[in-house]
C-alpha cells in the first residue's frame, strides 16, 4: 500500500493533522511510540475547545482566576471574565485525540520511527514495531513530522531543525489536596528565580490531580530539586505523587517547516510554542490543521511548494503574538526584580483584561486603543525604573 501521508507522531498535533487528512478521504498512517506523556500544564482556551470539537468529558478542570506570584511572594489574582480555562490530562487528552483521528480511518501504528528512505520513484518511511521490535517499511507520498522539539523527522530533513532553541520543562502529578492554600479553580503562576531562573513554576488544578513543575534552559539546574522547593513553598509536600514528567519545549518557531519535497512539520518539531506563557497545546493543533492543509493542497496540485503554506497560515494569524510574548520574556524574565515588576504590572485591570481576552480568542484585542497606551507607558515605566517595583 502506498499512503498519502505518514504522520510521525501521535501528539495534540500529529494527531490533528491525521484526523483532518482522514477526514478529507486521504489514506494516512499515524506513528506513534505509544506510553509517552508530555509534561505539560494541560490548559486550553475556550477557542481549542470550540474550533477543535472537544467534548466536556476531556476538561478535568475548569479555571475561573489565574494568581500570579512574584519572587517576594506578593500574589495578584486575575479573574477570568466570561468564561473559563480548561484543563486537560495529556495522558487521556492526547489519546483521546488519536483514537478519533482512527475513528476518522487513519492507520494506528504503535512504534519508533528511525528514518526516511527514498528510492528512485518512492519514499519510505522505516519505523520499529514497540511489539515485535521489527523494523517495517511503509511507503508514503509526503511525511508530516510531528515527533516533538528534538524531532527527528527535523533533524534530518528540514534546514534548522537540529538547532532549534528550547527548555526543559519537568512536573510531577499529584493527588489534589485538601487544603486552604490550594484552589481547584486557579492556576498558579510562580515567578521566582529560586524555582527557576529563566521561566516560571506552575501548580495547575486538574480535577482529582494537579500539575506542579517548572521550565528552564539553564544548563545545571535540578529540576527536580526546584519541583520539591515549589511543592514545599505550595503546601504540596506531603500529596501523592502520581507520576513525573520531562521534556524539551521549544522557544522560537523555525524559519522554514518543509523540505521542499515531500516533508513538512508541525506543532513543537516546527517551535511553536508561545514564548513567555510557553502556551502549547492550542498551537500544535492549529500547526497539525495547517500541515495536513499544505499536504492536501500538495497532493491536490502535485505542487511540493504548497508544502511552505504550513507556516504562512500559521504566522499569517500568528506572528504578531509570538512577536509580543517574545519581547515580554525578554524583558521581564531576566532577574527576579524585573519579575516583580512583572507581576506588578498584572495588578492593572487592563492589562488583566486584555491578556486573557488575547488568551481566550488567539489574537490581540484592538478594541480598546487608550487601553493598550495605558499599559504601553505603564510597561515602559516599570523597565525605566520611573515606578518602584513594587506598585
Amino acid at each position: 500500500m502506498v499512503y498519502d501521508v505518514v504522520v510521525v507522531g501521535g501528539g495534540p498535533s500529529g494527531a490533528t493533522a491525521a484526523m483532518d487528512l482522514a477526514e478529507a478521504g486521504k489514506s494516512v498512517a499515524l506513528i506513534d511510540r505509544d506510553g509517552r506523556i508530555k509534561p505539560c500544564g494541560g490548559a486550553i482556551p475556550p477557542r481549542l475547545i470550540a474550533d477543535f470539537d472537544i467534548p466536556d468529558s476531556q476538561i478535568v478542570a475548569r479555571i475561573k482566576t489565574a494568581r500570579m506570584i512574584s519572587p517576594t511572594a506578593r500574589q495578584v489574582d486575575i479573574p477570568i471574565e466570561n468564561g473559563f480555562v480548561g484543563m486537560v490530562d495529556r495522558e487521556h487528552f492526547d489519546e483521546f485525540l488519536r483514537v478519533r483521528a482512527a475513528a476518522a480511518g487513519a492507520t494506528r501504528l504503535t512504534g519508533t520511527f528511525l528514518r526516511i528512505e527514498r528510492e528512485t520513484d518512492a519514499t519510505y518511511v522505516v519505523y520499529r514495531d514497540k511489539e515485535t521490535g521489527t523494523s517495517h517499511k511503509i511507503r508514503t507520498k509526503l511525511i508530516i513530522g510531528a515527533d516533538g522539539a528534538r524531532s527527528n523527522v527535523a533533524r534530518g530533513e528540514v534546514p534548522g531543525g537540529d538547532t532549534i532553541p528550547y527548555v526543559i520543562a519537568y512536573h510531577e502529578i499529584i493527588k489534589a489536596p485538601k487544603s486552604d492554600k490550594y484552589d481547584p479553580d486557579r492556576c498558579d503562576v510562580i515567578y521566582d528565580g529560586a524555582i527557576s531562573p529563566d521561566f516560571y513554576g506552575w501548580v495547575f488544578p486538574h480535577g482529582a490531580s494537579a500539575s506542579v513543575g517548572m521550565g528552564t534552559g539553564i544548563q545545571g539546574i535540578d529540576l527536580k530539586e526546584a519541583t520539591k522547593a515549589l511543592r514545599a513553598s505550595s503546601g504540596l509536600t506531603d500529596c501523592e505523587t502520581i507520576r513525573r514528567e520531562g521534556a524539551p519545549i521549544p522557544l522560537k518557531p523555525l524559519k522554514r517547516w518543509d523540505n521542499g519535497k515531500d516533508v513538512v512539520l508541525a506543532g513543537d518539531a516546527a517551535g511553536v510554542v508561545a514564548p513567555s506563557s510557553g502556551e502549547g497545546i492550542y498551537y500544535a493543533m492549529v500547526g497539525g490543521r495547517v500541515a495536513a492543509t499544505a499536504a492536501l493542497a500538495t497532493l491536490e496540485t502535485g505542487k511540493v511548494g504548497n508544502l511552505t503554506m504550513a507556516r504562512k497560515l500559521f504566522m499569517g494569524e500568528h506572528k504578531t503574538v509570538f512577536r509580543v510574548l517574545g519581547a515580554m520574556q525578554d524583558a521581564y524574565y531576566k532577574s527576579d526584580e524585573r519579575r516583580e515588576r512583572f507581576v506588578s504590572l498584572c495588578h492593572d485591570v487592563d492589562v488583566q483584561r486584555l491578556t486573557f481576552e488575547a488568551y481566550m480568542n488567539k489574537k490581540l484585542v484592538k478594541a480598546r486603543p487608550m487601553a493598550h497606551l495605558k499599559i504601553m507607558a505603564k510597561n515602559l515605566a516599570h523597565l525605566t525604573r520611573l515606578i518602584p517595583a513594587t506598585s
